[in-house]
């Protein structure tokens, strides 16, 4: 320990034992408990208590939690895990209604009995959870006793403490202690409903991943009487832990697969005349429950289905996906759960009617079945019902009373379905289904483009940019968008009152943009005007916007581009970039000065190494040049600026732009170190009032001038500074000073006065 902190603290542990001088900052208390286990795990802990004999009284007093928070409170427990305070973890446990305190005495518990059931050395039996030490026992009869009890809060801390037990207890005491409380658990089951359902779900499926306990049988028979105890919305999480499991019997899988599976197999029922697609369960057992369910509430029916077509979406992106997948019937069921909820399906039976009046309009199952039909588009499934699909997905983004983020969960599964769209052999081009489905999208997105309501709005143009980005150069989709209005609206959006469709519009702008989809063709004597323009439009909006998310969008469109070589940026490049880090520099948002910086790293390495890949539709460039060395490259960084740029973003208020600087400018100091040679490093200029003035910068005084930089000064300054020093200050945290255990014990005594005026370290 620190010897200023070790003359600290004994009148700090005096402080805190008086009463009358309460510390009422829970935030330092947190903050001193954590260095406290700390430096206990540093070394013995016996060792700091005789070092610190102070420790021992200022852990009693903040194991009295009358004055403390919770939070303060649970860190008081982990760090009491230490010296095995046992008697406190009780008490808390029992009678806290805190998360926070429950949490931590639960772990502490846990702790404790690991502790004392490890296996003693070689050549001795390990105990057993029957005749294991007297701390060990007695947790175990007080969870035998919280099993036992009718209070729920105390039976599901209980359940947590064995959860977290055999999640990270793999001893061989561990089938001991399940084999004396798994008939408790048991007893839960026969209860009606069953207790605590949550907190015993989680136990069991902890008890089922426990390397020391899966090979029994015990586990999964429980495991499966728990299936058909629980009712459909408590067996729902239950059977998507089984599927994950890895060595499950395959009964239990087919099970818990089927327990998934039911809610869409009745909707589907409900709806279809006749025996339905192979592969949901039919005629179940748990079929008349799953019914009772759908039936009892509109609040039950909701919740049921949701959870199912939440827990099925997660299923289908697992490795353990049960296999066959019954794609075609899932496809199916959700399109009719889709078609009740707008109210288009056809009921056949009384179901059918209920969940007709039941989910019409009903927004929270309509973004789950977007969303899991979004994610089935990565399987292949007949042609009869991806255009099914296609309809129903038309029929959302086209309704009145879509709501936004429907809408835009519609765009998003929209998205997925294109994408997974057949290829034609040897053309990567739309397949004719998937351009016939586009030709009717585009009308549908242009009516959202001039929605009243911006998050729609702004979901359209996100749409528009993912079709953009993937099928810019492929003549179909080309077609069907020059034919219609929504380039031209696109760029109307620009101007539009809300700052997220603005900056949407500029991303939308700028793909269109690189594909040559420009707003409006251009006469043929002036083949470039609309290009030109949309740049000075885009400039004007980095120069004047008032919102911070457009003019970032920006800066990433003109990275874009110029990694791109679009077609205005390969007239003059350096005047480009000149007049974009000259914006950039203005601006007040640390993000777009650090996009400022990715450009600038862009510009350097087209002149230093080799190009990146260009877009197919931008303009040729000439056949780029080998990659250059600094001193070829010097004088184009010169003009445009970007070292007075990158000097300036290196002594930025903002740690994350100075970060950024710092890496261009080693990056280049590298450059120049390999380059030189001895007679130019003697031979360098002076560059005393360059460094004077990048002091005065970095101590805050913005104001002066650089002047013109010169190549060599450039290269001088470089070499002269210490680049390196400086990142590994900006690796630290921005108070790693106050964050020291000494600042912290000088600020809690200056709470309470003890400390002079002048030695509190206050921040």
């Amino acid at each position: 320990m620190d010897p200023e902190c070790s003359r600290l603290l004994p009148a700090l542990c005096a402080v805190l034992a008086d009463p009358r001088q309460p510390v009422a900052d829970d935030t330092c208390l947190e903050k001193l408990l954590d260095w406290f286990k700390t430096i206990t795990e540093a070394g013995s802990s016996l060792l700091v208590l005789q070092e610190n004999p102070c420790l021992v009284e200022l852990l009693f007093h903040v194991l009295k939690p009358q004055d403390l928070s919770p939070r303060v409170l649970s860190f008081s427990l982990r760090l009491a895990g230490m010296f095995a305070a046992q008697e406190d973890c009780f008490q808390y446990l029992q009678g806290d209604s805190s998360l926070f305190v429950a949490s931590a005495a639960g772990q502490l518990l846990v702790h404790i009995l690991d502790l004392a059931m490890r296996a003693p050395p070689r050549g001795h039996p390990g105990p057993q959870a029957c005749d294991g030490p007297a701390c060990a026992q007695k947790i175990v009869c007080h969870l035998e006793d919280s099993l036992r009890a009718a209070a729920a809060p105390q039976l599901t801390q209980a359940l947590n403490v064995l959860t977290t037990t055999f999640g990270h207890c793999h001893g061989l005491w561990t089938p001991g202690l399940w084999g004396r409380l798994s008939p408790l658990v048991g007893h839960l089951l026969e209860k009606d409903p069953v207790p605590a359902s949550h907190a015993l779900v989680d136990l069991l499926l902890s008890v089922a991943r426990s390397p020391v306990l899966s090979s029994e049988s015990g586990p999964w028979e429980t495991l499966a009487l728990t299936l058909s105890r629980l009712s459909p919305m408590q067996a729902g999480p239950l059977a998507l832990g089984i599927l994950k499991l890895q060595d499950c019997p395959q009964a239990l899988r087919t099970q818990a697969s089927g327990v998934l599976l039911q809610p869409l197999a009745c909707v589907l029922k409900a709806a279809v005349q006749g025996p339905g697609r192979p592969g949901l369960p039919d005629g179940a057992a748990g079929d008349s429950v799953t019914v009772d369910t759908l039936f009892s509430s509109k609040s039950a029916c909701v919740g049921l289905l949701c959870c199912a077509l939440a827990h099925l979406e997660l299923l289908q992106l697992l490795p353990q996906c049960p296999s066959p997948w019954p794609q075609e019937a899932l496809l199916e069921a959700v399109v009719t759960v889709l078609r009740f909820c707008n109210g288009s399906a056809v009921p056949a039976s009384d179901l059918g009617g209920h969940l007709c009046a039941t989910l019409v309009g009903c927004v929270r199952v309509q973004r789950a079945a977007l969303d899991f039909l979004g994610t089935l588009s990565q399987r292949a499934g007949p042609q009869e019902l991806v255009t099914q699909v296609s309809a129903v997905l038309l029929e959302y983004l086209s309704g009145p009373d879509s709501s936004p983020t429907v809408l835009k969960k519609a765009f998003q599964a929209s998205l997925g379905w294109l994408l997974s769209s057949p290829k034609t052999p040897g053309c990567c081009d739309l397949d004719p289904h998937a351009q016939q489905f586009l030709r009717e999208l585009l009308p549908v997105l242009q009516k959202r483009l001039c929605s009243p309501c911006w998050e729609v709005r702004d979901s359209g143009l996100e749409f528009l940019t993912q079709m953009a980005r993937h099928w810019g150069g492929q003549a179909a989709f080309r077609q069907v968008l020059l034919a219609s209005e929504v380039p031209r609206l696109t760029r109307q959006l620009l101007q539009d009152p809300e700052s997220y469709v603005r900056a949407s519009a500029v991303t939308a702008t700028g793909q269109l943009s690189s594909w040559g989809l420009h707003a409006a063709p251009a006469g043929p004597e002036h083949p470039g005007v609309q290009q030109k323009s949309l740049l000075s439009e885009l400039l004007h909006v980095l120069a004047t916007d008032s919102e911070g998310f457009p003019r970032r969008a920006v800066m990433q469109v003109f990275t874009e581009w110029l990694r791109g070589g679009h077609a205005d940026v390969a007239e003059d490049p350096e005047q480009f970039v000149a007049g974009v880090l000259q914006a950039a520099s203005r601006d007040l948002d640390w993000e777009v000065r650090a996009q400022g910086l990715e450009l600038a790293l862009v510009f350097l390495e087209q002149l230093l190494g080799p190009p990146g890949v260009r877009c197919p539709y931008a303009v040729a460039l000439p056949k780029a040049a080998p990659p250059g060395t600094l001193a070829q490259a010097l004088p184009a960084l010169c003009r445009v600026q970007l070292f007075e740029f990158a000097f300036r973003a290196l002594f930025d208020c903002d740690r994350p732009v100075a970060q950024k600087s710092c890496d261009l400018l080693l990056f280049l100091k590298a450059k120049a170190t390999s380059c030189g040679t001895p007679q130019e490093e003697r031979d360098s200029p002076d560059v005393s009032s360059v460094e004077a003035t990048l002091q005065k910068w970095q101590a805050g005084e913005h104001g002066h001038p650089l002047g013109d930089l010169e190549p060599a000064a450039v290269v001088a300054v470089l070499r002269s500074m210490d680049l390196e020093g400086l990142q590994d200050t900006l690796a630290e945290s921005s108070d790693h000073v106050e964050r020291s255990p000494q600042s912290l014990l000088q600020d809690m005594l200056a709470t309470v006065g003890v400390l002079g005026e002048n030695e509190a370290d206050c921040y």
